[in-house]
């Protein structure tokens, strides 16, 4: 019990998920993750309180829960109707409860694990849940296995309730088929795919970052005149403005120009030519431009008006060859 919770009090202050004795209320199911959250946290000296939502979609277990976590720990409970709705609309009416409070789930290394493969499989991307998600909301249980805070909740004498139907669900589906069959494969499979986000101990902490955050639409400056630039699944790095200096190299374009004040840069969605109402996005169309492509195109702006797109749009006192 001990050793958890220093290794639990260890990653809350490496990440600043809690202040110092501050308020933080856990988002609870009565299963033995949250149960062990919220005992784990107020042992360490925080300011905890409890909520859970019922959806109402189970019936009399449903109620049963709720009343659990009421009676045993301590929740507020708030009941919305989530009949009909998806695992992800259900998560997130789950999370539009509280907002204005510090909340923290009892996310699991475990949970991690899942999450990884089940954003290889519907992503292609090897990326897990954060200390920290965008909504605010904390896990400061990640650095624990499931298997732990089962044991830890025994040990302390504590209750807590089993949901039936987490098998019927994507994450229970990894969690009793694909997983014993990859420990199969491998003992120590849940350990490896976790090690899958260890890459980002050597990334520069922006892209990290970056990586980490949910899909959408998102910039980060590396430094050096670099940036990374994110939307949906693509991701791709990005040269910030240079002076356009007699000439200079840009990918395969060398570009010349002997007027003063411009510079080449990346293209931006909103760009339009200087002058003109046309947008660069429509340039790119009529010019056949693939997708893929234009983020690596250079403009010669000055500015924040584009007077050439080399290639495409011309200006006669820039010249651009493309190797």
């Amino acid at each position: 019990m001990d050793e958890l919770r220093d290794r639990v009090e260890r990653f809350v202050r490496e990440h600043e998920l809690i202040p110092p004795g501050g308020e933080v209320t856990c988002l609870v199911s009565g299963g033995a993750d949250s149960t062990c959250l919220r005992h784990v946290l107020g042992s360490l000296g925080y300011r905890v309180s409890a909520l859970h939502v019922n959806h109402k979609l189970r019936g009399a277990d449903s109620d049963d829960d709720a009343r659990f976590c009421a009676e045993t720990l301590g929740a507020e409970v708030v009941e919305l109707d989530g009949r009909g709705l998806s695992e992800a609309a259900l998560r997130e009416q789950r999370r539009s409860v509280g907002r204005e409070r510090l909340r923290a789930t009892g996310h699991t290394a475990s949970d991690q694990v899942e999450t990884i493969l089940y954003r290889l499989v519907s992503r292609g991307a090897a990326t897990g849940i954060a200390p920290r998600s965008d909504d605010g909301i904390v896990h400061p249980l990640l650095p624990a296995w499931r298997d732990e805070t089962e044991a830890y909740c025994r040990d302390a004498g504590l209750e807590f309730r089993v949901d039936a139907s987490n098998a019927q669900t994507k994450r229970g589906l990894i969690r009793d088929e694909i997983l014993p069959l990859l420990r199969r494969l491998h003992p120590a499979a849940d350990e490896n795919l976790l090690r899958a986000l260890d890459t980002r101990a050597t990334l520069p902490p922006a892209l990290a970052e970056l990586l980490a955050a949910p899909v959408g639409s998102k910039r980060v400056d590396l430094g050096g005149g670099v940036q990374a630039v994110r939307e949906q699944e693509r991701l791709w790095l990005e040269r910030g403005p240079i002076d356009l200096a007699g000439e200079i190299r840009w990918g395969e374009w060398t570009i010349r120009s002997e007027l003063q004040g411009l510079r080449v840069r990346g293209w931006k969605p909103g760009d339009r030519l200087a002058g003109r109402r046309r947008k660069i996005q429509d340039v790119f169309v009529d010019a056949k431009v693939p997708r893929s492509e234009r983020e690596a195109w250079p403009l010669v702006v000055r500015g924040d008006e584009v007077v050439a797109v080399p290639g495409i749009v011309e200006h006669p006192e820039v010249q651009a060859v493309r190797d």
